[in-house]
């Protein structure tokens, strides 16, 4: 079933369009990633789907019925979603009196609170800091309880804005735990913005890529800035810091960002490979292992993520500090 169909959306702030939807839906029960450089409009789209604000233009439907966006039963469905943001505030009190302070809103007795707020905080690990005063928790400690704090509401979704972005690995891990439980345990839909690829392949089931408020048709990594020129043979190169230059399929000159397709790379064989441009030396300084992928950072003096898969992977030895060559296909550099 699907959670969220939106439809023609958009979003405009004074002449500028943050948003410009055609068609994006959400099935239900499934961890969606929104991923995609800053100022795509991931933040606002999550704000939009949380019914915090509305779009300019469009319609969204919500579990298979139209919202009203400016009607009278947005507070009922404001209940149902939960956003959890990237600095969540708390109130100077104690954690449980946060945790307590939506449920009394909401007319549920004594007896149940004290149950859904023990449960809340077990889940995410929090239950010790039931009486500590939330104003003097630590970044990663405030994210959890604002996390519990959602949960106790009983909502269909949570939706997180960078929810591991300013917190200590700790925390991080604990977070990215919650994250899978609320799935599986809770059976809540979570959809997340996030610029952790390793954190995306870890926990999405979708990934969403937008790029300038719409949504892209393939992964938007390896995002860097550059100048294009054009050579005496008349073919088109990229300069990126100074030193590395990268030859690609364009009519555009001049200052540009270039997207380059971690799936396309490749590394190759020292041994035997056909000579081609864009072919340049490096190190691995990462690796690792996302679904049916491996995930390699390469150093060539910029670092380049690189997806493999796994299957090309079986007869082939890559460690971290190994020294590699990597091809980069021409058409598959996008300039933006």
């Amino acid at each position: 079933m699907m959670l969220f169909e939106v439809r023609n959306l958009t979003k405009i702030y004074g002449e500028k369009i943050v948003l410009d939807i055609k068609e994006l839906d959400f099935e239900k029960g499934l961890i969606y990633s929104l991923v995609g450089p800053n100022g795509s409009g991931k933040t606002t789209l999550l704000e939009i789907l949380s019914l915090i604000i509305p779009p300019t233009t469009g319609r969204i439907k919500y579990m298979a019925k139209w919202v009203d966006l400016y009607g009278n039963n947005l507070t009922v469905l404001r209940r149902k979603i939960v956003m959890v943001r990237q600095n969540p505030i708390l109130f100077t009190t104690t954690v449980y009196k946060n945790l307590e302070f939506g449920l009394k809103v909401r007319g549920i007795l004594k007896k149940e609170r004290e149950r859904i707020i023990a449960d809340s905080l077990n889940l995410v690990g929090m239950r010790s800091f039931k009486d500590a005063q939330a104003h003097k928790l630590s970044g990663g400690e405030t994210q959890r309880i604002a996390i519990a704090q959602g949960l106790a509401c009983s909502p269909d979704v949570m939706v997180f804005d960078e929810p591991t972005s300013s917190v200590d690995m700790e925390n991080r891990i604990a977070i990215e735990r919650v994250i899978q439980e609320i799935k599986t345990q809770k059976k809540i839909s979570v959809i997340m913005t996030t610029h952790n690829l390793t954190q995306t392949s870890k926990l999405s089931d979708k990934v969403i890529t937008l790029f300038e408020g719409r949504p892209a048709p393939a992964r938007l990594e390896n995002i860097f800035r550059g100048e294009i020129s054009q050579n005496k043979d008349g073919e088109k190169l990229c300069l990126l810091h100074n030193d590395i230059r990268l030859y690609l399929k364009t009519e555009k000159t001049g200052k540009m960002k270039i997207s380059i397709d971690p799936l396309k790379i490749k590394i190759l064989n020292h041994q035997n490979h056909d000579p081609a441009k864009n072919i340049f030396k490096g190190r691995i300084v990462q690796l690792t292992d996302e679904a049916d992928f491996i995930r390699s950072i390469c150093d060539i003096g910029i670092p380049l993520n690189i997806l493999l898969p796994k299957e090309e992977l079986k007869d082939t030895r890559f460690f971290i500090g190994g020294e590699v060559e990597i091809y980069c296909p021409e058409e598959d550099i996008r300039v933006f």
